[in-house]
């Protein structure tokens, strides 16, 4: 009963089905179905095989979108139970758009698809003051910083966020991911980023390099 139940949730993940996903986790946790079980083997089993098509080129941004998007459905029917549950994360990774740049939409892809593949992530929005970015790295202590700018004026930040953590004596305390529409590996670079995701599969393999994740 139980792996037919994890079977559904994770088809429906794979389908990008939001209600199927939260009708059958509930269903499971119903059934008695441990919160992680479910994670594991139903909804993080569906997004891997979402992963898998894309990278195929089966499916595209879209059928992605929708599989996180399901995915997160499931994970919010069962996220109260997991309090009472010892839950190991791959990482913890910190990321925000830069200050004077609104755009959330790339960067929400990546925070979802990290959560879904492990990760601890802390989202700081949109229009982040540098000097926010490198308060949190204080407080929050990230493996990782993932900074966005998809704005060819406001790209500049990145720069500046690693400059800031030079000067406090936090830039080797912490890996520096970028990313957005106008950023390349050439820019990562010139800036001394420790990495750059072109989409959101290709940021999660980079967390999971850097921080030695096979």
């Amino acid at each position: 009963m139980s792996q037919e139940l994890l079977k559904n949730v994770l088809e429906a993940v794979v389908d990008g089905d939001v209600e199927a996903v939260t009708e059958f986790t509930e269903k499971a946790v119903a059934a008695g179905v441990k919160p992680l079980e479910i994670l594991n083997e139903g909804l993080v089993k569906g997004i891997e095989v979402v992963g898998e098509r894309f990278a195929e080129g089966d499916y595209f941004l879209p059928d992605l979108i929708l599989g996180a998007k399901a995915m997160d459905a499931g994970i919010s029917v069962i996220e109260p139970l997991l309090t009472s549950e010892k839950r190991d994360f791959l990482g913890k990774v910190m990321i925000g758009t830069v200050e004077g740049d609104l755009h959330d939409i790339g960067k929400n892809i990546v925070i979802m698809m990290l959560k879904s593949n492990g990760f601890e992530v802390f989202d700081l929005g949109v229009d982040v003051p540098s000097k926010v970015f490198v308060d949190k790295v204080k407080e929050l202590k990230p493996q990782i910083v993932g900074i966005s700018a998809l704005l060819t004026t406001t790209v500049n930040k990145q720069k500046e966020i690693i400059e800031l953590l030079q000067e406090e004596g936090l830039r080797d305390q912490v890996k520096v991911i970028i990313g957005g529409a106008p950023i390349n590996q050439a820019w990562a670079d010139k800036i001394g980023a420790d990495g750059y995701g072109e989409d959101a599969l290709s940021a999660v393999a980079l967390c999971k390099n850097l921080l030695g994740i096979k």
